[in-house]
């Protein structure tokens, strides 16, 4: 059964929730449509849904948000969401638990679910649950990049991009201990509240090494695609060791590293870089 989505409002188990189901062209020709669904009881715990309702199955694209794992929110991708819908895609658009919400592995499990209510009504949104890459923006890039690397792959699953992702939050928690970059010590603090408030050692071990995503390499993972600029607080050697680690077990990783200092969003409108990123999508699951 599915039921709107009401402000505070919960659910039993993850249920899609249709909020809006209007056609977005203007023209009435090839229009799309959209509704927002929930995929559990939090209230962040919803995805806006992109779609051609024209019969044919789509490849799908999940795109998960940026904001220190404690702030930020889909409606800030919606130019890209629309981007990508009108490439003829069926896309996600997430929000899910931020780290004043919950500690990871909320956000990871966040995603999968996300993933996994898609899949289950894939009629409904013209989308083929056999094919769909994951786009992630910064800390939604940290996400994404550790969906791609969970248990040894997931269904239907070909591909992860990451925009400025945060790959290792050990390097940015050690990065950020002396840095000058102001940016460089609010991740490292944002990484201790992700991890639930505690530094890397002692009982608080186990799920730091839960959000190394180089760490849980195997060789079903997804290919990736980061993109880093040179002089950003989030560096390319960020991604180097997960190209490493994949690399290891035949699963390819391609790191391109843009001049400047560009980060996340702005990154992804350098001139260039979204044509790179569409492209490669393209080649996986077309």
């Amino acid at each position: 059964m599915l039921t709107p989505v009401a402000a505070g409002a919960t659910t039993k188990e993850p249920t899609p929730a249709p909020t809006v189901n209007n056609p977005l062209d203007s023209n009435g020709l090839g229009g799309l449509s959209m509704e927002t669904v929930a995929y559990g009881s939090h209230q962040r715990q919803t995805m806006d849904v992109w779609w051609t309702p024209d019969g044919q199955q789509r490849p799908g694209i999940f795109l998960v948000h940026g904001g220190w794992w404690s702030s930020g929110d889909k409606k800030y991708m919606k130019e890209i969401t629309r981007s990508y819908a009108e490439l003829g895609y069926t896309v996600f658009n997430l929000n899910y638990r931020l780290s004043g919400d919950a500690a990871w592995p909320a956000q990871r499990a966040d995603a999968l679910s996300a993933i996994a209510l898609a899949r289950k009504h894939a009629d409904r949104w013209a989308f083929d649950p056999g094919n769909y890459v994951v786009v992630g923006f910064s800390a939604g890039g940290h996400i994404a990049a550790a969906v791609g690397t969970y248990g040894d792959g997931i269904s239907g699953l070909k591909g992860v991009v990451g925009l400025s992702p945060i790959i290792s939050p050990l390097r940015a928690y050690s990065d950020g201990d002396k840095a000058v970059d102001p940016n460089k010590r609010r991740l490292r603090t944002a990484a201790i509240k992700l991890a639930g408030g505690c530094a890397p050692k002692g009982k608080c071990s186990r799920v730091w090494a839960s959000m190394e995503v180089a760490w849980h390499a195997s060789r079903k993972d997804a290919p990736m695609l980061t993109i880093h600029s040179q002089d950003e607080f989030v560096p390319p050697v960020q991604s180097e060791l997960l190209k490493q680690m994949l690399g290891q077990v035949g699963v390819p990783v391609t790191v391109f590293t843009a001049p400047g200092a560009n980060h996340s969003s702005p990154l992804y409108r350098v001139p260039g870089v979204a044509e790179r990123v569409q492209a490669w999508i393209a080649e996986r699951i077309g």
